[in-house]
């Protein structure tokens, strides 16, 4: 999900029509509970909305939301290498005061070029984070999920929204609709299913019909889905972990993105996390022209919004994937006439849609400070 955070973000990079083209407009979420339909997360972005400004959410394919920013790259010309897996880092040791920074690969060989500063966007099993000082033993999530893409029936889901079915907090099966891949004008829909991620050897032992019958039990119009999909290698497995970096630089290195900061995608935030963290980065750079004096400025941009939504994942998860019997039945009891108070819903929103603490003009602020006291 693109949330009008990351949506600000690419506009300021010229790239936000791109995105959109190839994703879904959204306009809420919404989740009920299996079978009865009482809903229990009602998110609307237009409870936001301000002097006619229109907010939503783009869902876009993982692909596509890579081609739009592999094209920017290519365009600037920047040289891209592959098929290198990166083990760690050192520091030449000439002279200077600022020495650059080279990358040894998984074959412990020093590669070429060298780097006045690395930037580690590797996500959640980054190598160079674990070498950090900062870092501590990620919380592996009991929960994981199963994702697929299929092609969208119109007939019987919202083009516009992103839904959810749950039973307890050990049961949830959303779909979202996710636009289309470059080049194929198909549009498609995400399906996802909680599970355990040591019930794995579990399900592929029941097979693929026992997990649909499952899935149309709590869910009957996901049939139209299902049956899209042919083998149980049509699912991919996704596990979590949730960590945060105390400080997300170390010299000559930055991190963003999961490498800095992971959790569960429950809140829907991590790509936006990601764009965010990337545009105070730039912005840090800017203004702190010698690279070795950019880390601090950038952790302090990105300090608020990342503490609170950290923690707001890490506390809301277990509402919706867990084995706790007790959390499920506050959320079904009190979510859906606490989020009617109309402060409620706004707080809720604003949570759900990444705006609180209004992150981008947190950067811009402390940008326009910061130059401000260069310039004094």
């Amino acid at each position: 999900m693109l949330q009008p955070t990351g949506l600000d973000i690419l506009a300021r990079w010229g790239l936000q029509e791109s995105a959109e083209q190839l994703g879904q407009r959204i306009d809420g979420m919404l989740g009920r509970i299996a079978p009865n339909g009482k809903v229990v997360l009602d998110i609307n972005y237009r409870v936001l909305a301000k002097n006619e400004r229109d907010l939503y959410g783009v869902a876009i394919h993982r692909a596509s939301l890579f081609h739009v920013l592999y094209n920017a790259v290519k365009e600037r010309d920047i040289t891209i290498i592959t098929d290198t897996r990166i083990e760690s880092c050192t520091r030449d040791t000439g002279s200077g005061s600022s020495k650059p920074m080279r990358l040894i690969d998984h074959n412990g060989n020093t590669l070429d070029p060298q780097f006045d500063l690395i930037v580690d966007s590797s996500g959640a099993q980054s190598a160079l984070a674990q070498h950090s000082p900062h870092y501590k033993q990620s919380k592996t999530l009991t929960y994981g999920a199963l994702w697929t893409t299929v092609k969208f029936d119109a007939q019987h889901f919202e083009h516009n929204l992103l839904e959810q079915r749950y039973d307890k907090a050990s049961v949830m099966v959303g779909v979202l609709p996710c636009g289309q891949l470059p080049d194929n004008d198909t549009q498609l829909a995400t399906l996802f299913w909680s599970v355990k991620s040591n019930h794995m050897s579990a399900f592929r032992s029941a097979g693929l019909e026992a997990w649909k019958e499952s899935v149309v039990r709590y869910w009957p119009a996901a049939h139209h889905l299902l049956g899209h999909i042919k083998n149980l290698n049509q699912l991919t497995h996704a596990s979590y972990s949730h960590h945060t970096l105390k400080q997300p630089f170390i010299p000559g290195v930055i991190f963003i993105g999961d490498a800095a900061h992971a959790t569960s995608p429950q809140l829907g935030q991590g790509a936006n996390m990601a764009l965010l963290d990337a545009y105070a980065l730039a912005e840090a750079l800017k203004i702190r022209q010698n690279v070795e004096h950019c880390g601090d400025l950038y952790a302090r941009m990105r300090r608020t919004h990342v503490k609170l939504f950290q923690a707001a994942s890490y506390s809301l998860t277990p509402f919706y994937q867990s084995d706790s019997r007790v959390l499920p039945a506050i959320r079904d009891t009190f979510f859906e006439p606490v989020s009617k108070l109309p402060f409620a819903r706004k707080m809720v929103t604003s949570l759900g849609s990444g705006l609180l603490t209004s992150p981008v003009k947190r950067i811009d602020k402390i940008a326009a400070s910061e130059k401000m006291l260069q310039s004094s």
